[in-house]
């Protein structure tokens, strides 16, 4: 039911910003409405091959879109960016191999040339359930365990229309662990057997999209928060970056790398016992596929 909500939700955003693209044409412009679809595959095969090797297949899908409305000197900028995808192998059968859901949305008015007084509000969350190994029994993530959420009000500077630098010293970061089997084991920073947790501290965000060489473009966005707490300098860190080649009108292939630290992540096993602290994450895909950009 909750996953079927939220996949529900993300498709009306889409249709609605999708709406607001065909409406800003006879509005004067106001709006300008920017996305990406796909779907990417692979697969590996082996016959006799003496060095060994699983057979094995990938598909992926992805939507990226942008709704950004400028009007004198207020603009509000809305994002939807989701991927789902599955790795196939004889011996594990189906293992989820990326799974999001990001939403944003961040509205600004004009104080001085460049600079926006601006408040954010964003929401992340998954899909589906998560495993450290395919054989675990335990799940170690889920739908909404965990979903976080930054509210935040601060100075966004935007000299040119492909990077923004948004500065918050005012930040209400929430973490969300809506599952009673994670709860209790305090994972994501919650208490054990609390579902959320809620933490003042000061974010900065800064996103970046341009086309750097003929039909390539990079992607690139920086999250940072710190709480304002005993843990006050331990900084949270999610950086993703996506080159995408286009290679004709349907056909593009792209490179996707997500840098993750969070203070609060700690490590478990298959059996739900603790491993250690928090350490750095690193994910990294590469695909070839066929994609639609609008």
């Amino acid at each position: 039911m909750k996953k079927g909500l939220i996949l529900s939700l993300a498709l009306a955003l889409a249709s609605a910003t999708i709406a607001l693209a065909q409406e800003s044409k006879e509005d004067n412009k106001l709006w300008t409405i920017k996305g990406v679809a796909g779907i990417n595959a692979s697969q590996t095969s082996f016959v006799n091959w003496s060095a060994g090797g699983d057979n094995t297949v990938s598909l992926n899908g992805f939507f990226n879109i942008g709704a950004h409305y400028k009007k004198g000197k207020y603009i509000w900028d809305n994002d939807l960016s989701t991927e789902y995808g599955n790795t196939y192998t004889k011996t594990h059968g189906w293992v989820k191999s990326v799974d999001k859901l990001e939403i944003s949305t961040k509205f600004g008015w004009e104080m001085a040339s460049k600079w926006y007084l601006s408040s954010l509000v964003d929401f992340k969350t998954q899909y589906g359930k998560g495993y450290k190994n395919p054989d675990d029994a335990n799940y170690i993530s889920k739908i909404f365990a965990p979903a976080y959420s930054n509210v935040s009000v601060g100075f966004d500077y935007k000299p040119v229309d492909y990077f923004s630098l948004y500065m918050s010293p005012i930040t209400a970061k929430m973490t969300f662990v809506a599952d009673t089997y994670l709860s209790d084991l305090g994972a994501f920073g919650v208490d054990p057997g609390d579902r959320f947790k809620i933490e003042p501290g000061a974010y900065v965000k800064a996103s970046f999209t341009k086309e750097i060489m003929k039909n390539v473009t990079l992607i690139s966005k920086l999250d940072l928060f710190t709480a304002y707490d005993k843990s006050f300098g331990n900084i949270d860190v999610n950086w993703e970056n996506v080159i995408n080649m286009k290679v004709n009108k349907f056909i593009s292939a792209n490179i996707h790398a997500n840098l993750l630290y969070d203070d609060d992540i700690k490590r478990y096993d298959g059996d739900g016992k603790r491993l250690g602290g928090a350490r750095v994450q690193f994910k990294e895909m590469i695909g070839v596929g066929l994609s639609y950009n609008f």
